[in-house]
């Protein structure tokens, strides 16, 4: 999962009703599942990801892919080993809900009320509206770059609103230093560090994690600091 620290206003939960789970078969999945972890799990969630990104696409959804499948895009590892996120707007939850259950997927509504989960290829999906406790906007999805998803082309958070979503997440509840490091590393030269520091870097937690980038030489010491 994903975070952003824009200054919008506080999240106001989407009215999503009727969520249900599909009945039938999902033509998105295998008739038959297997009862293991596929061999390539990575490749398992790629599949997933263009699945559900052909779908938005198709119904015409404003989104754009996140975590670490949008690591990838950007030239990340290939390692997935846990879901596949998409971010839309929170007033789209509802329709987004929609056209997953008109493809039979099944949809539900965790305890948080930012994101709506389903399952395809056996894979776990977020469908987030918010990132780091603030809503997703038009403008972070108007910045998503268009990039190959294992050959399907999708939106894809740009590499600084990515970073910026998972640094603005950071507190002292979560503080996974170690998670985030190699992604910054990944994608360090295509991110406006100075946006970054500019949204989240008076916040104790996401400032630590700066100043480590700096003394690993991850990133160049902000301008005017020793």
């Amino acid at each position: 999962m994903t975070h952003n620290g824009e200054e919008t206003a506080p999240l106001t939960r989407p009215e999503v009703t009727e969520l249900r789970l599909a009945s039938g078969p999902d033509p998105l999945m295998p008739a038959h599942e297997p009862s293991e972890l596929p061999q390539d799990r990575s490749q398992a969630i790629l599949e997933a990801t263009k699945a559900i990104g052909a779908l938005l696409k198709r119904a015409g959804h404003p989104f754009a892919l996140a975590g670490s499948v949008a690591v990838y895009a950007h030239g990340g590892s290939r390692y997935l080993q846990h879901d596949a996120d998409f971010a839309i707007l929170p007033d789209d939850a509802e329709a987004v809900a929609a056209t997953l259950r008109e493809a039979g997927l099944g949809v539900r509504t965790p305890p948080e009320d930012w994101l709506l989960k389903t399952t395809c290829h056996g894979q776990n999906i977020d469908i987030i509206f918010a990132l780091a406790h603030q809503p997703v906007t038009r403008d972070m999805l108007d910045r998503a770059h268009v990039l190959p998803v294992d050959s399907v082309l999708m939106p894809v958070l740009s590499p600084t609103d990515l970073l910026r979503s998972l640094i603005s997440a950071f507190s002292e509840h979560y503080c996974d230093f170690g998670s985030v490091l190699p992604v910054a590393r990944a994608v360090r030269e295509k991110v406006d560090w100075d946006t970054v520091r500019a949204s989240c870097g008076d916040q104790p937690m996401p400032a630590a994690f700066l100043f480590l980038l700096e003394r690993l030489n991850v990133i160049d010491p902000q301008e005017g600091q020793p």
